[in-house]
């Protein structure tokens, strides 16, 4: 199943190509700063938390902005790829009952444009960290495994959520309120050092996105090697469930037309 995917990913390579550049087009049609806002976006969410966060609860991280910067990002990349790819089948409706390709390259799209889109406003995170002289380490060789792990991880969620959402058009409301509750279980505005020793540190220990953004912070904030244990253990669960939810996906695809 995993080969006829790649087969099928290679025969409509060209199909991909347009999806993705129709993907990142579509998210700045219309708007004035276009592709800026991957810039613009991530510092407006930074100044907020900066100002507000600290007042509810004492943080005692130096360079705090940069530290929130390098959990905003790859958070915006999780919560866009989500929600959009969550809606994607039902968006391209009209087109999967007139064309015939593979269905999974709409998810897969909305996966690979927003990874872009994220490597783009990483260029906001190497501006803070060379302005606040943490600079940059030989650990950023672990940017691949890190964002890999998170692809697979998204690219499995939203195959899943994709198909669901053709049949029980609430669901994707259900997945923005998760998202949101989500939010506050995952060391964005805070260090998961807080709550060592807590009931809420095993929360935070379970859920993946967690330790990716700690990952990050590792190679980034704290220039140290991230835990390879825990990030390898998600990289393979991410594999694991990627293969199920491609064939949640394939048998619930069989039905689109029908509910399109």
């Amino acid at each position: 199943m995993i080969k006829e995917l790649f087969n099928n990913l290679y025969a409509y390579r060209q199909l991909l190509k347009s999806n993705v550049q129709k993907e990142i087009r579509g998210k700045y049609k219309g708007s004035f700063l276009g592709v800026l806002w991957s810039f613009v976006n991530p510092l407006l969410m930074t100044l907020v938390y900066a100002i507000v966060f600290p007042l509810i609860l004492r943080n005692t991280e130096p360079h705090y902005i940069t530290y929130l910067v390098i959990g905003i990002l790859p958070w915006n990349y999780f919560t866009t790829v989500i929600s959009q790819g969550t809606t994607t089948i039902l968006t391209n409706g009209g087109i999967l009952k007139k064309v015939y390709f593979p269905r999974e390259i709409l998810p897969i799209s909305v996966n690979l444009s927003g990874v872009i889109n994220f490597f783009i406003s990483c260029l906001v995170m190497c501006l803070f960290l060379i302005c606040s002289g943490i600079g940059f380490s030989w650990y950023i060789l672990f940017f691949p495994l890190i964002v890999l792990t998170q692809f697979i991880i998204q690219q499995a969620i939203i195959f899943i959520t994709s198909a669901i959402n053709v049949y029980v058009r609430d669901s994707e409301y259900i997945i923005n309120f998760i998202i949101s509750m989500l939010f506050y279980a995952t060391p964005i505005l805070y260090s998961s050092s807080m709550f060592s020793g807590s009931a809420f540190e095993w929360i935070i220990k379970l859920n993946p996105i967690a330790t990716i953004i700690n990952a990050y912070r590792d190679i980034f904030y704290y220039q140290t090697i991230p835990n390879i244990k825990i990030l390898l253990m998600v990289l393979l669960a991410g594999i694991v469930l990627f293969y199920i939810a491609l064939k949640i996906f394939r048998k619930l695809e069989k039905g689109f037309a029908e509910e399109l």
